[in-house]
């Protein structure tokens, strides 16, 4: 009987810190998906703002509103979070649980930081192009 329970004990241990480590996941992860939403809708902010606002002579461009905002509110947290997903699958079992953790949120970082800088030139872009188009008005 003695064997049987140090071979169950062992095994049971592990499943807790398995069922512990998924639950940090779990949480990790809504923390992640706030934190890509946040900074895309920010993204959004800083670079619409110019083409938001109501002028005589500058049409406002709807469509910063129904395409960039609803495709940065969602394409900011699905990636970071599947690049985040995808660096927890490469790292398992990998090294120390602090070098993985600092791997894992410098590719948060990354990513929320290379699809900050996409965004914005993408914004920056879109402004110009409302701004130099010839004929923006209903008459033309």
């Amino acid at each position: 009987m003695n064997g049987v329970r140090s071979v169950m004990e062992p095994s049971e241990g592990r499943e807790e810190s398995e069922e512990r480590e998924g639950t940090v996941a779990a949480a990790a992860g809504c923390l992640i998906a706030a934190l890509a939403t946040a900074t895309g809708f920010g993204v959004w902010l800083h670079g619409a703002r110019p083409g938001l606002h109501l002028g005589v002579e500058d049409p406002v461009d709807f469509s910063l509103l129904y395409v960039e905002l609803p495709c940065m509110l969602a394409g900011f947290p699905l990636l970071t979070l599947l690049t985040w997903s995808l660096s927890r699958a490469v790292l398992r079992g990998r090294g120390g649980r602090g070098p993985r953790r600092v791997v894992k949120g410098a590719v948060v970082v990354l990513t929320l930081s290379l699809l900050s800088w996409t965004c914005t030139v993408w914004l920056d872009h879109r402004i110009d192009q409302i701004r130099s188009s010839p004929c923006a008005g209903p008459p033309c």
